[in-house]
């Protein structure tokens, strides 16, 4: 028997990149929080503490500060993509780079003072491999609700089941949506914002029997409008919201007062994709918030 090195990757994670344009009084501020990881010839530093071949971590964080002020911070993609393509072109031992940048929204109230909107959270993981490149963008913790139109009938019962079926509840999730793009050069700014208005629209449309179905027309809607779109993932854990029994007080409550339960919670997931979208190579790999 043999012993050897299996796949590995290193890099610096969660380095949170603040960057504020100062070109005149009315400034713009960017926030992302950007993680690095690299693959490629770095057996001798795990099997004979060779580390010849091995970028810092520490010099990955400062390359997301430089490149945020000699390059900027435009669209998140265009960003990741610039990191990404300077780790493998630049660094002899580097084939294979991945950058995940999550982006935080700030709603402007003066010429220099924001506020916080918000916990949507736009993503991107870029992927960079020799000459090829996938990118996946994305949103995460976006919190919806149905207050009507939404069912819950038909389903399994066997000897444990005590949930009733429900011809109209409530249906929130707090979505976290991953779309892979088959082309890494796009306006990317106007196909979030495309696509983002299609899940939403969606979300509210769909009167189906369960939060599957709603999934299923969301990413379905997506392909049909959007034809660089490879495929989409998404993710929505169900936040239960139940009638509260008022009948001890005297008082009817036809599913207008609820408590929300944030503990156990259903979680619906699916892909939806295209039957002759390209190959996905690595682009879903460690792809967070979806299993």
């Amino acid at each position: 028997m043999s012993i050897i090195l299996g796949p590995n990757q290193y890099g610096k994670a969660e380095n949170r990149v603040v960057r504020i344009y100062r070109d005149s009084s009315r400034h713009e501020v960017r926030d992302v929080n950007v993680s690095t990881s690299l693959r490629g010839d770095f057996n001798a530093a795990y099997t004979h503490n060779d580390l010849h071949g091995v970028l810092p971590t520490d010099t990955q964080k400062n390359t997301c500060y430089a490149y945020a002020k000699e390059k900027g911070i435009g669209e998140i993609e265009d960003y990741a993509l610039a990191l990404a393509r300077h780790f493998v072109s630049d660094l002899p031992a580097v084939t294979s780079a991945r950058v995940i940048v999550d982006e935080y929204a700030w709603e402007r109230l003066g010429e220099h003072t924001f506020i916080r909107s918000g916990q949507e959270v736009r993503t991107a993981q870029v992927t960079v491999e020799d000459d090829r490149q996938w990118v996946v963008s994305g949103l995460k913790d976006l919190v919806v609700m149905k207050s009507g139109g939404a069912q819950f009938q038909g389903f399994l019962r066997d000897d444990y089941t005590t949930i009733q079926e429900t011809p109209d509840r409530v249906m929130a999730t707090s979505l976290v949506v991953r779309w892979r793009y088959a082309s890494a050069h796009l306006d990317w700014g106007k196909a979030y914002t495309d696509i983002r208005s299609i899940l939403l629209a969606r979300f509210g449309e769909v009167q189906g029997l369960a939060l599957q179905q709603t999934l299923w027309e969301m990413g379905k809607a997506v392909l049909q409008a959007r034809p660089e779109v490879a495929e989409v993932m998404l993710s929505a854990p169900n936040r239960h919201h139940f009638a509260v029994d008022l009948s001890p007080f005297g008082l009817d409550n036809p599913n207008e007062v609820l408590r929300c339960e944030d503990r156990p919670y259903a979680v619906i997931e699916c892909n939806v994709t295209r039957d002759d979208a390209p190959d996905a190579g690595p682009a879903w790999q460690t792809v967070p918030g979806l299993s």
